[in-house]
């Protein structure tokens, strides 16, 4: 396969530089931490998608490499990075309403360096906010300047001025950033960034930028190294990650980046997201119903069931084209489980687009859904349009979407009671500490008693009870 080409890779100059901010920030830290007895802290909040996690497992390992003590209590942090998401406006404001909750910690240690990263501050608007209305913020760079993370620190550091950046104007693919994964047995791999796709509703494109592919050989290493390590769920990620390889010259596709990947020995499950329907092609559905370690799971957004939305959303393809994806995904893989994304109350939507949106919901029959009221973003199509649904008509349409979905879920989930589904353990559950939880290969949510050393391994658990958004069992020997 032909490499990445240059422009899209940082310069080896970039990444020199990169680690020489390391090491002077490194110096300082040790410098502190032999006078005060323990290392400066750094906190890092993550909003968003899964993409933004992976980035922010790299804002700690690079954060860990310049000799900070990674801390889950902002109140400890000599160092508060908050990794924003745009693609709600409820997600923005969140983040502003966080970062505001530290002006406090910052008025009792002006030392305190804090900073905002991620989609949000890509958009100028925010960024001219931030400057306005928060003048406590230090910090401030785009999804293209994660790499550049040490440098901009050193800079805020050194000069003592805030350090506000947008994003730059080339965005490239960075390698060999340290990482410092949040589970010892779950762990993503980005394998391409960007978006070209431009749905009308999505800010994706105008925030990361346009689709780069990492070089396979670096992902094939990537995901040995973890696989090595006892990892046992890796997810490969990217704004449309079946489109991998399309970008510069090259003989190959995810498809093929799938296979190979699914020759590394080892006992895990290989996931990705998300994918475009118009990209899931049949060679990528044979090499999943082939493979041994890819998980019988597919994320396939839907989005609309009315052609007519489909088409104002610029999503490129029918429903009658989707549901045939379905079908060949469901022939090849009769086990297999498949989630969907809904939007509800796109500009235009009628109660009769809205009616073959439940009617295909009712004929595709996920087994599970992500569904959000449609919510304008400022420079994407969708917000200029015509015929806003008023909120009042997005809620109540809702509710009837969840309505539907959660009968179809609860009688796919009874269909498993009686049956024995293998579950890999999260540990004790976060909603009710008496009893456990794991997630089967289609990402099933199971409840069950267990013990603390079962974390981070496989376990059979047969079914007993379903809701539909959770199974409960017991485990029981292979």
């Amino acid at each position: 396969m032909a490499a990445t080409p240059k422009s899209r890779q940082i310069s080896e100059e970039d990444k020199k530089r990169q680690k020489e901010c390391t090491a002077q920030i490194r110096s300082a830290n040790e410098a502190y931490t032999k006078a005060n007895g323990r290392a400066p802290r750094a906190f890092v909040l993550t909003l968003g998608c899964q993409q933004n996690e992976a980035d922010s497992e790299k804002l700690c390992g690079m954060a860990e490499a310049c000799g900070y003590e990674i801390t889950d209590k902002a109140e400890e942090a000599a160092l508060i990075m908050v990794n924003t998401c745009a693609i709600r406006e409820h997600a923005e404001q969140r983040a502003l309403s966080l970062v505001g909750q530290y002006k406090h910690l910052k008025a009792r240690n002006p030392e305190l360096v804090i900073g905002i990263c991620g989609c949000m501050v890509v958009q100028e608007h925010r960024i001219e906010d931030i400057k306005r209305r928060y003048p406590y913020v230090d910090l401030l760079f785009g999804t293209s300047s994660l790499h550049r993370f040490p440098e901009l620190l050193l800079e805020k550091l050194t000069h003592k001025k805030r350090v506000l950046r947008g994003d730059e104007t080339e965005y490239a693919v960075a390698e060999d950033i340290p990482i410092r994964r949040e589970s010892t047995y779950r762990a993503w791999v980005s394998v391409m960034y960007g978006c070209n796709n431009f749905c009308s509703y999505c800010i994706v494109p105008y925030v990361r930028g346009r689709e780069r592919s990492r070089e396979k050989e670096a992902v094939i290493r990537e995901v040995r190294e973890l696989v090595e390590a006892g990892y046992r769920d890796i997810t490969l990620l990217g704004q449309n990650v079946n489109s991998y390889g399309k970008d510069g010259d090259r003989s190959d596709d995810f498809a093929d980046l799938l296979a190979e990947l699914d020759t590394i020995e080892g006992d895990y499950w290989l996931h990705f997201m998300t994918s475009h329907p118009k990209d899931a092609t049949r060679k990528l559905i044979d090499v999943m119903a082939n493979a041994r370690h890819v998980a019988r799971h597919f994320h396939l957004p839907m989005q609309s069931g009315s052609d007519r939305i489909l088409q104002a959303m610029n999503r490129r393809y029918t429903f009658e084209k989707y549901r045939d994806i379905l079908t060949y995904i469901r022939k090849k893989m009769p086990d297999i489980t498949v989630t969907s994304d809904l939007i509800v109350g796109f500009p235009g939507e009628t109660e009769e687009d809205f009616a073959a949106t439940l009617d295909a919901l009712r004929q595709c029959r996920f087994d599970m859904i992500y569904s959000f009221i449609y919510s304008p973003r400022k420079g994407t199509p969708a917000a200029e349009m015509a015929e806003q649904i008023p909120q009042a008509v997005k809620s109540e349409r809702y509710e009837r979407l969840l309505a539907v979905q959660n009968e179809i879920a609860l009688a796919v989930g009874e269909a498993l009671i009686g049956k024995t589904v293998r579950v890999l353990c999260d540990g004790i559950s976060k909603n009710n500490e008496k009893v456990y939880s794991g997630r089967t290969e289609g990402g099933k949510i199971v409840f069950f008693d267990t013990t603390p050393e079962n974390t981070g391994k496989f376990l059979s658990v047969f079914v007993e009870r379903a809701e539909p958004f959770a199974l409960y069992g017991t485990v029981v020997k292979d």
